[in-house]
């Protein structure tokens, strides 16, 4: 199958929009992705027809719902080959899934003097939440550095592992400079040493095949706005034997199988860890963008951006002056770059003007910026609804903002 981009683009609203009288070419995906029209009319769907609270009901309205969220479960479940749907956890998104994760297993596997390892490439949301951890247990937090290209320096990895490493927290895909980073090894090495493995796949999951069994993680999280689902919504991955484990993070109602005031006993999984009346509408709109993507075929998908980038790359390394940060050698279809002599925060506002959206600053990665020594960049990050045409107009928008500032 190959990707039919007029039927596509056709399921996006949004992209026959005009930007100040310009068409819109969104850039910007990797900070979020547009909607298809099966993800909107699905999330219509519930709110007009079915919308009530889920899992106390024993009316019609409920069981529907009820119903909605549990096959959304089941959605996430086969598409990243969990072996049960109850290790499948909603949250927010792929921030609050990281913090539960710092929080529970930090609270009953981390003590004073342990170590976690997160690496230089990390998004801040896969860093804080690891900082605050070890202030509170007083262990100490450890980088694994990355070479000027953007590649993570595996070989460094066994000598950053000692016998107090409990955890290590790395992305998948870095959200900035695009690399694809070896979790499998990382995996192997790790587990090698009985030390636990965290995959941040927010940047992942919408462009490649992952299976957690194959790859053995033992935490893998991502957010539903990223792969084409409403934002508000996200997963969390867990081994079932660990989360067993982990104590709850949140306390409230649905969470408990019992409470009185003298003691309180928790709910089976995934419940244990799903306070509250949960975004359940939205979860069924994950599941709605997941079956989005599963019809194109991830792997239909991975190979058209890989055209995009390969594509973009070449327009853009050859305009003078312009460098782009993150050449490593498996990459994903981002690309960030600046013009010498021009801010990143003038050419995004410039780019557009002419309608062209994307995303300028730090990107949340502050330490990669320190690492090349520069302030921010301007990224692109593509996606299977993008064009070629598309990829030129950035082209030439570039070139009419460097003809702006005099930059040959």
């Amino acid at each position: 199958m190959t990707i039919d981009i007029n039927k596509i683009r056709k399921d996006f609203p949004i992209l026959e929009e005009l930007i100040h009288g310009k068409p819109l070419v969104y850039f910007d995906n990797a900070a979020t992705t547009q909607k298809p029209r099966q993800v909107v009319d699905k999330l219509v769907e519930y709110y007009y027809r079915y919308n009530s609270n889920i899992h106390r009901g024993v009316h019609y309205l409920s069981n529907k719902s009820t119903d909605g969220n549990e096959n959304a479960r089941v959605i996430v479940q086969n598409f990243i080959n969990a072996k049960h749907s109850h290790e499948v956890i909603f949250t927010s998104g792929a921030t609050e899934s990281v913090n539960l994760v710092a929080n529970s297993f930090g609270d009953r596997f981390i003590s004073e003097g342990d170590e976690v390892i997160v690496s230089e490439l990390e998004h801040h949301s896969n860093i804080v939440p690891w900082q605050l951890i070890c202030e509170r247990k007083k262990a100490t937090l450890k980088v694994l550095p990355f070479n000027d290209r953007g590649e993570l320096m595996i070989d460094q990895l066994d000598d950053l592992i000692t016998d107090r490493t409990k955890i290590i927290a790395v992305n998948h895909i870095s959200n900035s400079l695009g690399t694809i980073n070896p979790i499998r090894k990382i995996i192997e090495i790790a587990h090698a040493k009985n030390v636990r493995v965290l995959i941040d796949a927010a940047q992942s999951v919408q462009h490649k095949k992952i299976d957690v069994q194959d790859l053995n993680v033992d935490f893998l999280v991502f957010s539903g706005h990223k792969i084409y689902g409403p934002t508000g919504i996200g997963v969390l991955y867990g081994k079932e034997e660990l989360l067993n484990e982990m104590p709850p993070w949140k306390g409230g109602g649905e969470m408990i199988q019992e409470v009185t005031f003298e003691k309180t006993t928790y709910n089976e999984l995934p419940y244990k860890f799903e306070a509250g009346t949960p975004n359940y509408i939205d979860a069924i709109g994950l599941g709605a963008a997941i079956e989005y993507v599963e019809n194109i075929g991830i792997h239909n998908i991975d190979a058209y951006e890989q055209e995009l980038l390969k594509y973009a790359t070449e327009k853009l390394l050859s305009i003078d002056g312009l460098r782009i940060y993150g050449t490593a050698a498996k990459k994903t279809s981002v690309i960030s770059f600046l013009v010498e002599g021009i801010h990143f925060y003038d050419m995004g506002m410039l780019l557009d003007q002419m309608g062209i959206a994307v995303r300028t600053g730090t990107h949340c990665t502050e330490p990669v910026m320190q690492h090349f020594g520069i302030d921010g960049t301007v990224r692109a990050s593509f996606s299977f609804y993008n064009t070629k045409e598309e990829i030129d107009s950035l082209y030439n928008g570039i070139l009419k903002v460097c003809k702006m500032f005099a930059v040959k």
